[in-house]
């Protein structure tokens, strides 16, 4: 039976062109021996599994090579060729820095760098995980990384940058290696596959290279593991199950069910996903990414940041389209702070079903915010109309009597205007005139009823638009209740016959009589504005003491006693 070797072992790159997701890097690396331009220690950082280690030893194969082929590469015919792939190589020297992190394992690489190599030209150290280094051991490494042996080389390689000190750091040129791309693993994966005479469906390979988090390792792992559930078909159902991958299409319906407001459904989805056996917070972050891509899919400008296989990626674009960018905005910034206070939260299941109830009603408190908008505009346009009638109304009263007391003047100064004149004013107002009776009979054709609470909420309302041209009379007004009379007569009681006059002598009362014709729409509505005697001032007892003030208050309300009885309060006695 022949033995079986891992993907990740079986298919890795022994060229610089057939390192995936790495190019920039392969190619520097490639010039860098073309030109004769080596340097004596290199530093190689990245993620897990993004080919640091394999870079490396194609780059030590390369350089030892008798015969490169005419793209630069290893001929993998010479001596130095073969002793690496069947490695027997003593050119090649690999560390592991986790369990060799002593000065005493530094030191003896030291000496053994003092040894040429016996075949090819340079002797290369590959340091993996170099951070695990003690300080001790990296300050007695100092100095023969600075200046090492002409044929030796160093090549360090790390998943933690951070951790080295930085006199390691000035020492060597640093290469950072960066994430796989999910289209990038997932065009290798299907060329092992294709290799492997395994058929596939796409969108099970984009699960798989995401699972991978930007490792080709991790990738190639997942693909062998996958591989041995499904044997020779590998289908989208069967990887997500042997994976446990929550299936895509429970974040669509749950995402119909928010933009319905229908928070039951909502609610029910969730309990089937836990019923399953899937984490709860692993739930709210894979609906936050699928915010996430829904956001990206809505301008063409990010829809290449969709790392999903052709099929799900046209679901996504769909949904999208029915998805508002508010929308989206507000259930990412819902299912955020849900994944943020999930840890904290005591009861975290109901930390879950809160956050769904709150984004079932984000369309719909959106909507209710557009009407109140809608109505709140329509009243402030209902009410900047009104003040402008008023203000013209208040305009046309003046001009009138301005107009009356020029024509009176005229009429006792004959002798200061000629008779042409005197009848071009006359015509003047004769025309202001027509002008006021017009919109008066335009008011006469209303005669529909109204309620105490109406001419009340019309009384107020009119008060408020006088409050910041006649403020005196807008405070009288808020201040009074008008009181309904037969035949529709409203009646203004003031305090003072001062303000009667005042009233009627600058038009005022006639205003307000015709707002309250237009807006409760009777023109058959009069205003009498009279002096209410009861609320004299004058008239009214002195009061000194607190017994006064107690005899005068029982006077007005008898139902106090009763009160100061059953409370037993102090009665002024």
């Amino acid at each position: 039976m022949e033995q079986f070797i891992v993907s990740a072992r079986k298919y890795r790159p022994l060229t610089f062109a057939s390192v995936v997701g790495q190019s920039s890097i392969a190619q520097t690396l490639k010039n860098a021996i073309e030109r004769k331009q080596l340097a004596h220690a290199y530093l190689f950082c990245g993620p897990r599994g993004v080919g640091k280690t394999t870079c490396a030893r194609i780059f030590a194969k390369t350089i030892n090579c008798f015969n490169p082929d005419a793209n630069g590469d290893a001929c993998g015919e010479c001596e130095s060729c073969k002793a690496f792939a069947e490695n027997r190589s003593y050119n090649i020297h690999e560390l592991d820095a986790a369990s060799n992190n002593s000065v005493e394992d530094i030191r003896n690489l030291i000496d053994q760098v003092r040894v040429p190599p016996q075949i090819g030209k340079y002797s290369v150290y590959i340091i993996d995980e170099v951070h695990m280094l003690s300080a001790a051991a990296f300050n007695a490494f100092l100095k023969t990384l600075e200046e090492p042996p002409a044929h030796a080389v160093f090549i360090l390689a790390t998943t933690e940058k951070h951790k080295i000190i930085p006199t390691i750091l000035s020492r060597c040129q640093i290469y950072d290696f960066s994430r796989i791309r999910v289209e990038d693993a997932v065009a290798y994966i299907e060329k092992i596959a294709k290799n492997e005479n395994i058929s596939y469906e796409p969108e099970a390979l984009h699960v798989i290279a995401q699972k991978a988090d930007g490792s080709m390792r991790d990738a190639l792992s997942i693909f062998d593991q996958v591989v041995s559930f499904c044997g020779t078909n590998v289908t989208y159902s069967k990887v997500i199950e042997n994976l446990n991958v929550l299936d895509y299409e429970y974040y669509f319906k749950l995402t119909n069910a928010f933009i319905e407001g229908d928070y039951c459904t909502a609610l029910t989805i969730f309990d089937e996903i836990l019923m399953k056996g899937f984490d709860a917070q692993h739930f709210i972050r894979g609906l936050n990414s699928h915010f996430r891509d829904l956001l990206v899919c809505k301008d063409t400008r990010t829809t290449t940041l969709l790392e999903v296989g052709a099929t799900i990626a046209e679901s996504y674009k769909k949904q999208a389209e029915i998805c508002s960018v508010n929308f989206l905005f507000a259930a990412l910034d819902v299912a955020n702070s849900c994944d943020v206070g999930y840890k904290t939260s005591s009861n975290q299941r109901l930390h879950i079903e809160l956050a769904l109830c709150r984004l079932s009603s984000i369309t719909t408190s959106r909507k209710i915010e557009q009407k109140v908008k809608t109505v709140e505009n329509t009243e402030k346009n209902i009410q900047e109309t009104t003040t402008q009638q008023v203000a013209k109304q208040e305009n046309i009263t003046e001009e009138k009597t301005k107009e009356s007391k020029e024509k009176t003047t005229v009429a006792a100064r004959p002798e200061t205007m000629s008779i042409k004149g005197f009848a071009s004013l006359s015509e003047s107002v004769n025309i202001e005139t027509k002008n006021i009776e017009q919109e008066e009979e335009n008011t006469l054709q209303m005669n529909e009823d109204f309620t105490e609470e109406q001419l009340l909420t019309v009384w107020k309302n009119c008060a408020a638009t006088f409050a910041e041209k006649q403020a005196r009379f807008a405070s009288a007004m808020i201040a009074t209740k008008p009181v309904r009379e037969a035949e529709n007569i409203i009646i203004f009681n003031v305090q003072q016959i001062i303000q009667k006059n005042a009233l009627e002598e600058k038009g005022i009362a006639k205003n307000i009589c015709l707002y309250l014709q237009k807006e409760l729409k009777n023109s058959s509505i009069r205003l009498d504005v009279r002096v209410d005697q009861s609320g004299d001032k004058v008239d009214a007892p002195k009061l000194y003491t607190d017994s006064d003030k107690e005899k005068y208050m029982r006077e007005k309300n008898p139902e106090l006693a009763n009160f100061q009885a059953t409370f037993e309060l102090y009665d002024g006695k």
